[in-house]
């Protein structure tokens, strides 16, 4: 094991998550399984308060939507970043108050518009062109939507490019020279109230010097924005900081985070006589290192390579497929064995790409097995799937020495819900 992750330890050759045994969980619960630490979400949240006393934190609901883990981030005073009426409902249901909401997102229908005004949260405008929609639909309902500008400050990341979203080629956003005046625009439009800068860079970063940039030209935008009148309430910096996947690869604290970007936004803000709400929209780095999700070895075969089938494929953890992403792999009932063999572990799916892992140096490794694949807890349940008809796991969160479903695991009924055959198929 590698990092500071002291809610896991390895005792009697089982991987223990805080004070309960995975193994036991595999069998009580079945695998595939994501168990989640209720101790190690609450550190993440909090080193984040510790770093930015004063900013608002607002979790990125679509890398981890479990209503559980969303209540605990209410619990400790965490607000949300949602993309879409659905995320919308799951959060206020987890009682994140609405002035703790900003509705993100870059092709937001009418409906999108109509049930963020009625909640009465905030959204983060993407282009002028919805400025003018927005704005027209909340005269309709007779109310006001407070608004933040959605910034693209073309900043390289260095991160994978299916994840950089703060480029110029980038979906994302209104480009930095065109803000100003689309600020202007709006606070001559009834039905809008604009309040502030949005942007966001992109995930899993591994260095600060990205985000240092980044808050140097939302500042710049601001003092474009008052030059033209416009007054800035909020300036969100969003998401993105990585964590540590490889042990050859450590990531920034929210301490270092802070370090890099606050000394800036303090300095530009007394020069422009300004003092804006800082909003943060943390998710991978609140909720990865939390989870592991385990899963059960049904083949070992000798082939060109070895392979290591088990029962979890890309429809339970995407992103190995997706970006070639690294995940720290543990034999959970081996946990303090050496390792003694390198194997391909795959899933069940029925594609070429259903990989999990390449090449990997294990203990020797038989039927019935539990890997254990570390830092599952964002991107990882939120992308899952019913591909080849395979219903989705069940989420256990640990709480000291208790373990408790907080989503059941799907039967073959959810293959089915929403479908019907046609009557006049029937006969």
């Amino acid at each position: 094991m590698f990092g500071p992750k002291s809610h896991l330890t390895t005792r009697d050759n089982h991987l223990f998550i805080e004070d309960v045994d995975s193994v036991l969980l595999a069998q009580q619960y079945g695998t595939p399984l994501y168990v989640t630490s209720e101790r190690r979400l609450r550190e993440n949240i909090r080193a984040y308060h510790r770093a930015f006393p004063h900013a608002d934190k607002y979790f990125a609901v679509k890398a981890n939507g479990n209503l559980t883990l969303l209540r605990i981030a209410a619990q400790e005073g965490m607000g949300a970043d949602v993309f879409s009426a659905g995320e919308l409902s799951v959060v206020r249901m987890a009682g994140i108050p609405q002035e703790k909401i900003l509705y993100n997102g870059n092709s937001k229908s009418e409906m999108d518009h109509e049930m963020a005004i009625q909640a009465n949260v905030r959204m983060s405008v993407d282009s002028r062109e919805e400025l003018e929609h927005l704005a027209e639909t909340a005269k309709r309902l007779g109310r006001e939507a407070e608004i933040l500008f959605r910034v693209n400050p073309d900043v390289s990341p260095k991160t994978h490019p299916k994840i950089a979203t703060g480029l110029r080629s980038s979906k994302f956003g209104i480009p930095a020279e065109q803000v100003a005046e689309t600020y202007q625009r709006a606070m001559s439009l009834e039905g809008v109230k604009p309040v502030g800068l949005h942007c966001h860079i992109g995930s899993q970063i591994l260095e600060t010097a990205p985000f240092a940039e980044a808050a140097g030209k939302m500042m710049d935008i601001a003092t474009a924005v008052v030059a033209a009148g416009g007054e800035v309430q909020r300036i969100d910096l969003g998401g993105g900081l990585g964590i540590q996947y490889h042990p050859d690869l450590p990531a920034p604290t929210p301490a270092d985070l802070a370090a890099a970007i606050l000394p800036i936004l303090q300095d530009r803000c007394r020069d422009l006589g300004i003092a804006p709400k800082l909003i943060l929209e943390p998710g991978r780095s609140i909720v990865a290192d939390t989870t592991v999700m385990l899963t059960s070895v049904n083949v070992v075969k000798r082939a060109h390579v070895n392979f290591v089938a088990v029962d979890a494929g890309f429809n339970v953890l995407a992103r190995p497929m997706l970006y070639d992403s690294y995940h720290h792999v543990i034999v959970a009932n081996k946990a303090a064995q050496a390792a003694q063999e390198k194997y391909t572990v795959v899933g069940p799916i029925c594609e070429t790409g259903d990989v999990l892992t390449k090449d990997r140096q294990l203990p020797a490794l038989a039927r019935s097995d539990v890997l254990a694949f570390l830092d599952a807890g964002a991107y990882g349940f939120s992308m899952a799937s019913q591909y080849n008809g395979q219903p989705r796991p069940a989420e256990v969160l640990v709480c000291g020495d208790k373990a408790e479903v907080t989503r059941r695991a799907e039967d073959a009924s959810a293959l089915f819900a929403g479908q019907r055959i046609l009557p006049r198929l029937m006969f």
